[in-house]
């Protein structure tokens, strides 16, 4: 099924589907299900064998920032369901080195090794270094906290989120590495801004089109990583 404003065989815009409302459906549970059945990149997720339509946010960003190159070490921090993963897998190939890191378990993926833990946990770098087999190239986090309906709590739940996975990559990466997290758009992530721009070469923000267009998240991809500076 396609989005209404994509084109059908005959030339004319296929119809958006429309959910019917039900007893027992609420109208955000029908709302979610004509979203997600009216989602190209959805129908494509499934078609292609990617575990969610998340896949095509790191392709996207991939495309635009070169991320992923043979020979990696990379974690995705939060990994599953697995779609991030998958993708990231395929790109460094098999002389890289994935760990996907999760408090959940994850149903076993091909080129990838699961680390259940909590990325916050005091022991959490040294165990990962210990599974990538060194230190990170790439650290990867599409987390996001569960959402309350409240923009500003939201966001700031979520600048928190990306703040405590900074914290994990500083830890954990090799100088030149990079550090990809999601972010919701607004003023507090200055502070998370300014210190990236202290660790990394290049700090830059970026929506891939894969990002539903009404949703406030973007992302943060910073390249280059380096020692920080001494102090005085």
């Amino acid at each position: 099924m396609t989005k209404g404003d994509e084109r059908g065989r005959g030339g004319g815009r296929s119809p958006a589907v429309r959910v019917k409302a039900t007893a027992g459906r609420t109208a955000s549970s029908r709302r979610w299900l004509e979203r997600q059945l009216n989602d190209p990149y959805v129908a494509e997720a499934q078609r292609k064998g990617y575990r969610s339509r998340a896949a095509f946010k790191l392709l996207q960003l991939d495309q635009r920032f070169a991320l992923l190159k043979p020979g990696l070490r990379v974690v995705d921090l939060g990994a599953a369901p697995g779609g991030w993963s998958q993708v990231a897998a395929a790109g460094i190939g098999k002389s890289g080195k994935l760990v996907a890191l999760d408090i959940l378990e994850m149903a076993p993926l091909p080129g990838i090794e699961p680390l259940i833990l909590d990325f916050m946990d005091a022991a959490a770098p040294e165990r990962l270094r210990a599974a990538l087999g060194g230190p990170a190239d790439l650290v990867l986090s599409d987390m996001a906290a569960p959402t309350t309906g409240h923009a500003k709590t939201d966001h700031l739940r979520i600048i928190g989120l990306a703040d405590a996975a900074f914290d994990f990559a500083e830890s954990v990466l090799a100088p030149g590495g990079s550090f990809v997290t999601k972010v919701f758009q607004g003023g507090t992530e200055r502070d998370l801004l300014d210190r990236l721009k202290r660790r990394f070469d290049k700090v830059r923000h970026a929506k891939p089109p894969a990002s539903r267009a009404e949703s406030a998240e973007t992302y943060v991809v910073a390249q280059g990583f380096h020692a920080a500076a001494e102090p005085g």
